[in-house]
C-alpha cells in the first residue's frame, strides 16, 4: 500500500508537470498543503523532502519552497540542469571543475550575455558524469553579476543550479539552444576518455532569469554513446528531449 506522503509527492509532481506551479514559483505553505490533502504537516514535510531530493524544488532558510524544475527536465526547456535531468533518470550526477578564470568579455560574450565588451566574465571548464562515468564537457561563461557566487562553489559540486538557488535565490528560467555535431579535439578526448576526432553532440545554450537577464552561456559537448536527443512532434507541440543512449 502506498504511503500517504508518497501519494502527496506524486500529486505535487503532476501539478508541477501541468505547470500549476511553474519554474520559479513558490509552493503553498506546509499548513496550506496539509489542509488541502487532509494530513498532518509532518506528512507534507516528507512529501516535500522527496521533491527536494529529486531536484524539482529548492529550499532556503526561512523561505517557502520554490519550483526549480519538473520531471520534464529531460526537455530542452530545462536542459540547463544536468543534475536535475540525471536524478529524474535515476542516475547519479557528478561534476568536476577542470579550470576557471576571469577573462575580458569577447564580442560573442558581450552579445550573448548583454554586457559591455571587455567586462570581466568567469570562464569555467567542467566535466560532468553519470554514475561517475564522464559524459559531458561544459565550457561555460558566467555574467559578471553572478560570477562571484559561482566562483565560491566547491569544484566537485554536482548541481550548480541548486547551489546558486540555495546561496542567492537565483532561479534559471529560460534557455535557447543550438545543436550540432563536432569532432573531439585533444582536450575533449582526454577529459571524456575517447579517441580524438570522435563525434560529439554539441549544444550551445544561453540561460536567463525569469526576467530575461542572461546568466550564462555555454558550449556543452556530449559523448553520443551516453546521451542522445529525440524530437516528438504534434500539430501543437514540438518538444525536443534528451535521454540516455541505448
Amino acid at each position: 500500500m502506498t504511503a500517504r506522503h508518497e501519494e502527496i509527492a506524486d500529486a505535487l509532481r503532476r501539478a508541477i508537470d501541468r505547470e500549476e506551479y511553474t519554474v520559479g514559483s513558490r509552493l503553498p505553505t506546509e499548513t496550506a498543503l496539509a489542509a488541502q490533502y487532509g494530513v498532518a504537516r509532518g506528512t507534507v514535510r516528507q512529501a516535500v523532502a522527496s521533491l527536494t531530493a529529486e531536484g524539482l524544488i529548492g529550499s532556503r532558510q526561512g523561505a517557502r519552497r520554490v519550483v526549480l524544475a519538473s520531471r520534464r527536465s529531460q526537455s530542452f526547456a530545462e536542459l540547463r540542469s544536468f543534475a536535475q535531468w540525471a536524478r529524474a533518470m535515476g542516475r547519479d550526477a557528478t561534476g568536476r571543475v577542470v579550470a576557471q578564470e576571469y577573462r575580458p568579455a569577447t564580442q560573442e560574450d558581450a552579445v550573448r550575455l548583454q554586457l559591455d565588451e571587455g567586462t570581466a566574465v568567469l570562464h569555467v571548464l567542467r566535466v560532468r558524469g553519470l554514475d561517475a562515468e564522464p559524459v559531458l564537457v561544459e565550457r561555460t561563461v558566467y555574467a559578471d553579476w553572478v560570477a562571484p557566487a559561482v566562483e565560491a562553489i566547491e569544484p566537485g559540486c554536482a548541481s550548480v543550479t541548486q547551489r546558486l538557488y540555495e546561496d542567492t535565490g537565483l532561479v534559471f528560467a529560460y534557455g535557447e539552444h543550438l545543436i550540432d555535431a563536432v569532432a573531439a579535439g585533444a582536450q575533449d578526448a582526454e577529459l571524456l576518455g575517447i579517441r580524438r576526432t570522435s563525434p560529439l553532440l554539441r549544444v550551445r545554450r544561453v540561460t536567463t532569469t525569469r526576467e530575461g537577464r542572461p546568466v550564462e552561456w555555454s558550449d556543452d559537448r556530449y559523448r553520443p554513446d551516453a546521451v542522445s536527443f529525440s524530437v516528438h512532434n504534434s500539430i501543437g507541440n514540438n518538444a525536443l528531449a534528451r535521454k540516455t543512449a541505448g
